[in-house]
């Protein structure tokens, strides 16, 4: 009798031990408080905007709060090594944007990698642009060689910073056209639009989707042209560097990833949610609607991408080191 007593009181104290689990240590329980999502550029640039609307989305799938926190500066560095430090619970998420998180690490001792995010999908895969003022008489790209030619630095050029596909489209131009242009690095795209539209620059090297969506908000820009293989089905009058003679293809990726280490319960949930998200007919309208090109990687896929490209930027490094001069 003592012993069957024991036992039910052993089993009565193990059930109440797992009723008094934490939440967090519950995977079904997940989400049980805000989820912090990362932006590592100012608001009102293309990764703010995707990331405000992925957030209600993320909301809907996983059925918790999820609050946008932009953490501007670096180029993207400060948001990445915040993300890449918080503690892997699934609480804090972030958006990983190439090159610059792959370009950083090549550059300078930072504190991230791209292989220390447990990878939950890509979303976005926008192409670099060349934007000018409305005003400004020049239309091609040929037309901004000749001037910079004549202006030695004259051309400022506005980027989201150093190492971002906006500086090395910048860099690859000079090259290719021997021209000499002036950097001006700010803390995302949605300053560097500020700048051209108030002509503080010459050049806004914004992402095309970006470009598009500025311009349906008022913005007087234009696009000289887009650094992609193809005509983007967002940009089918812009033509490409290379069919204006001049050979760069440049992207951003923007995707989902999470401190390295997320309990599997919760990395499937976020993995699982993202692949939804991405393959939902609301969300892939009301991305349209921001003219945000979707291309979902699945984590597999995306790890491959972001491997191969490290290794292209690797290479553009020993040929053309892109950290600004003094």
């Amino acid at each position: 009798m003592n012993k069957t007593l024991t036992r039910r009181a052993l089993c009565a104290g193990i059930a109440a031990t797992a009723f008094a689990l934490p939440a967090a240590a519950q995977p079904d329980a997940y989400p049980s408080k805000p989820i912090e999502l990362i932006v590592a550029y100012g608001p009102g640039g293309g990764t703010d905007l995707v990331a405000r609307l992925l957030a209600r989305h993320l909301e809907k799938q996983l059925g918790g709060s999820v609050v946008v926190l932009n953490r501007p500066g670096a180029g993207g560095g400060i948001g990445f090594g915040e993300l890449a430090r918080a503690k892997p619970d699934g609480y804090t998420i972030g958006f990983i944007n190439t090159p610059n998180v792959l370009t950083i690490p090549i550059e300078r001792k930072s504190t991230f990698h791209w292989s220390q995010y447990d990878l939950l999908g890509n979303l976005v895969d926008d192409p670099g642009g060349f934007a000018i003022h409305n005003s400004n008489a020049i239309t091609t790209l040929a037309g901004l060689a000749a001037f910079a030619k004549a202006n030695p630095g004259a051309v400022t050029v506005g980027t989201t910073g150093t190492g971002s596909d906006d500086h090395l489209a910048m860099l690859l131009f000079e090259r290719a056209t021997g021209t000499k242009l002036t950097h001006v690095p700010y803390k995302g795209a949605g300053e560097v639009r500020a700048a051209a539209t108030g002509q503080q620059i010459v050049i806004g090297a914004i992402n095309v989707g970006e470009v598009l969506a500025y311009q349906k908000g008022g913005t007087p820009i234009r696009l000289l042209g887009q650094a992609a293989a193809t005509r983007s089905a967002l940009a089918p009058t812009v033509p490409t560097f290379r069919e204006q003679g001049i050979d760069i293809e440049l992207a951003s990726l923007r995707g989902l990833a999470a401190p390295k280490g997320l309990p599997e319960a919760v990395r499937k949930k976020l993995v699982d949610a993202v692949a939804a998200i991405a393959a939902d007919k609301e969300f892939k309208q009301q991305a349209d609607a921001m003219y945000a090109p979707l291309r979902y990687l699945a984590p597999a896929a995306y790890a491959t991408e972001l491997e191969r490209t490290e290794a292209g930027f690797r290479k553009l490094w020993g040929e053309l080191p892109w950290q600004d001069k003094p």
